[in-house]
């Protein structure tokens, strides 16, 4: 898929805050600037968010729920993340109980997501993004959106 514009990463995150539920993990994969955050605003705007929703890259996780949101979602930054271990004390797999969890630089805990839809984005040389999906069987069905 090419995500040609902002505004394509934007739709493509309220496309994906449609199928959306508790339990669901959504990784997004590429280098800085590639656009992850982008498509994390707009599921997160989709889903009730006012105003613009910051990248967690400082508090790594950035909770939102309701009665903003139709349904709470963690949003993860792995990037400060230096080993996998330091997960547990996050608390991330207890919170797919009610949760869903979107989750950048997921390269950072290799493996530990399995059954996430795995979103990874390139830069390409007109400015576009080029997007691929790795999608497992929990997404069947919803996806392509």
């Amino acid at each position: 898929m090419i995500l040609a514009t902002l505004d394509d990463s934007l739709a493509l995150g309220a496309r994906l805050a449609t199928v959306l539920r508790a339990g669901d993990v959504i990784t997004l994969s590429g280098p800085l600037g590639a656009g992850k955050t982008s498509i994390a605003r707009g599921l997160l705007a989709a889903l009730g968010l006012a105003g613009e929703a910051p990248s967690p890259s400082y508090a790594i996780v950035q909770p939102y729920g309701p009665p903003e949101l139709r349904l709470p979602v963690l949003h993860v930054d792995l990037y400060r993340i230096e080993d996998a271990a330091e997960l547990e004390e996050l608390g991330l797999d207890e919170a797919l109980y009610d949760s869903a969890l979107l989750i950048e630089w997921p390269e950072r805990a290799p493996g530990h997501w399995p059954q996430a839809l795995a979103l990874t984005l390139t830069a390409r040389p007109d400015g576009a993004r080029g997007l691929t999906a790795a999608v497992p069987s929990a997404w069947e069905g919803r996806w392509p959106i």
